[in-house]
């Protein structure tokens, strides 16, 4: 399973991302800052944001085939960003009015769809609850992937 977690800059991703994995199994997370400077691409034009957007598909695919969860934490400011990266549950950090880059601010769109709006900061106990509902999501559609394949098999 491939986690977007999204919002403005100081929205707390990377906070509820640390959190996150501590309690999701097998689970792989890339933060955007980092990413980023492994690349040296410090473009956060249109064009360097879907670069960025693409390079995070990558790093999170990888890991996905090859069955883990991963969570990628980045701001995916737009409708467009957030479909190249093609996440299959996504998180919105909605706990800031405004964030610290005018450019950023003035870029993003509310996403259109999010399977967990979080609109504030939240405790430790809620964030392993929301690390167990993706346990089981996870071993949902993994289970539904076994039947398809004995399905297909027979």
């Amino acid at each position: 399973m491939k986690i977007l977690i999204c919002g403005l800059p100081g929205s707390g991703k990377t906070w509820l991302a640390e959190r996150l994995i501590q309690k999701i199994d097998n689970c792989a997370w890339f933060n955007a800052d980092a990413v980023r400077k492994a690349a040296n691409d410090w473009d956060f034009e249109m064009e360097g944001r879907i670069r960025q957007a693409m390079r995070m598909r990558t790093y999170a695919d990888f890991e996905k085939d090859h069955g883990r969860t991963v969570i990628c934490d980045f701001v995916a400011p737009t409708e467009e960003t957030r479909a190249h990266f093609d996440p299959d549950y996504t998180i919105w950090l909605d706990t800031i009015p405004k964030g610290r880059f005018e450019d950023t601010n003035k870029m993003f769109e509310i996403p259109a769809m999010v399977d967990k709006k979080i609109d504030h900061f939240l405790p430790d106990s809620d964030i392993f609850a929301i690390a167990s509902e993706l346990n089981i999501i996870k071993k949902g559609n993994l289970n539904g992937l076994e039947k398809a394949n004995s399905t297909n098999a027979g």
